[in-house]
């Protein structure tokens, strides 16, 4: 949502404050509307869709917290940023309970309540999506769009159909690269909560120290660096599912507060004095061993039994090679259109190079051959020397080619792929035009 078309509506009874705020967004590029009343700001908002509320709280006539009443039911989605002072924190915090977005104290601090209002409008435009995306959800995310029809594959569909009708915790098990984020997000779509957002978070990917924060938020001034107040991914994740990916990566004093949160369904901020009241549903998924990681002291017993309420192992690959051919298409289907390319199929050849391959990165490493083999792949289809060298090995070595075959074979595809153009080809070869010149007349390759 751009400053352009975002609306604000600034409600404070002192005039330098009010036409302070008003010059400063003005500035900004927001459209601004600034009363001094409650009574105004009611006919302004029955005139005027806004975006963001700025309301002090004490005024004379109704005050603040009874207009953010008025608010809500006039539009639940508008974004209510509080003004109080200082003395008047606990009255803020009340506010906060009733639905408003935050609070500033005074004196306002401008670079503060600008960070606020863009996270606000942000927070509204995600709001709008999701409301649009709300009437065709059931057809945009189903278990459908995890593929494959594997018997492991058709188990894992069954359990995620199963564990989708309930609020249990699940835990995916798998090595990486099976989808387990998928098969999450299969899970949330399906689950009453699938209206609200799922919230991913890679506990093996954010540093030890910031895990915390990362998580549960943090107050303006809580540690060095801390300019802003912050919601956590737990905040973020209310009424939804919270995602935490290589959950065998939180160490036990974290895991002490997750499941003391997982208990009262109550978060504190970092550096904050009162409890927020939050319901989510958490899936974690780990390619780790917490049974060893038990043994060893790394993973708290309480803490496992808890998100290990509901199991689903997802399988590698290489024991569902069934499912590599409609993975494989799947994958060329949607680079073809992001690269607006021409390729519609893999060739025999190259299918079964990737039928024959282990694939030891899984669903993921396939993706990535597939991409590599659109970008050296020219129409209709993916052949075998488009794909990587790994996935080619084996049909490499059975067909015993020496390297005369080798180089041969790899000048006959360049210059296919150049259309014949000696020049493009060398240039991809890296060697001068006399030496393909040399090459084609060497191998019998002109044309």
């Amino acid at each position: 949502m751009s400053t352009a078309t975002s609306r604000i509506l600034i409600v404070d009874d002192e005039f330098s404050i009010r036409d302070s705020l008003y010059n400063w967004f003005r500035l900004d590029g927001y459209a601004v509307t600034a009363v001094e009343n409650a009574t105004e700001a009611l006919k302004a908002l029955q005139e005027t869709a806004f975006d963001v509320v700025l309301l002090d709280i004490k005024m004379p006539g109704m005050d603040g917290m009874e207009l953010q009443e008025h608010i809500r039911r006039i539009d639940p989605r508008i974004a209510v940023i509080m003004i109080t002072a200082f003395a008047a924190v606990d009255t803020a915090v009340r506010a906060l309970k009733q639905g408003a977005f935050d609070y500033v104290t005074k004196p306002i601090d401008p670079d503060e309540l600008s960070h606020l209002v863009q996270r606000a409008l942000e927070q509204r435009r995600l709001q709008n999506e999701n409301a649009q995306l709300r009437e065709k959800i059931d057809e945009l995310i189903s278990v459908d769009e995890i593929v494959g029809d594997s018997p492991p594959m058709r188990k894992v569909l069954e359990l995620v159909g199963h564990v989708a009708k309930t609020d249990a915790t699940v835990l995916i098990l798998g090595e990486s690269g099976t989808g387990k984020e998928l098969i999450a997000r299969a899970i949330h779509a399906n689950s009453k909560r699938r209206y609200f957002p799922i919230v991913p978070v890679n506990c093996g990917a954010v540093p030890e120290d910031l895990l915390e924060s990362e998580l549960f938020g943090h107050e303006k001034g809580a540690f060095t660096g801390a300019a802003y107040r912050r919601k956590g991914k737990i905040e973020m994740a209310d009424g939804g599912t919270l995602f935490l990916d290589e959950v065998g990566a939180i160490n036990p004093k974290m895991q002490i507060e997750l499941l003391r949160v997982l208990e009262s369904k109550q978060l504190t901020r970092v550096g904050g004095m009162h409890g927020i009241e939050v319901d989510f549903r958490i899936i974690a998924a780990t390619n780790e061993n917490l049974e060893q990681a038990l043994k060893e002291g790394r993973f708290r017993e309480d803490f496992f039994y808890r998100i290990n309420v509901f199991t689903i192992e997802a399988p590698p690959l290489r024991v569902r090679r069934s499912d590599i051919p409609a993975l494989a298409q799947h994958f060329l289907n949607r680079f073809a259109q992001q690269m607006d390319k021409r390729i519609t199929k893999i060739t025999p050849e190259a299918l079964e190079i990737l039928m024959t391959y282990d694939w030891p990165g899984n669903v993921r490493e396939l993706s990535n051959a597939i991409e590599r083999a659109m970008v050296l792949g020219q129409p209709p289809a993916i052949r075998p020397e488009n794909l990587p060298v790994f996935g080619a090995k084996k049909n490499y070595l059975a067909a015993a080619e020496s390297l005369a075959e080798v180089e041969k074979r790899h000048i006959a595809a360049v210059l296919e792929a150049t259309e014949g153009n000696v020049t493009k080809a060398a240039e991809i070869l890296d060697v001068d035009r006399v030496t393909v010149y040399n090459k084609l007349k060497k191998y019998g390759l002109q044309r």
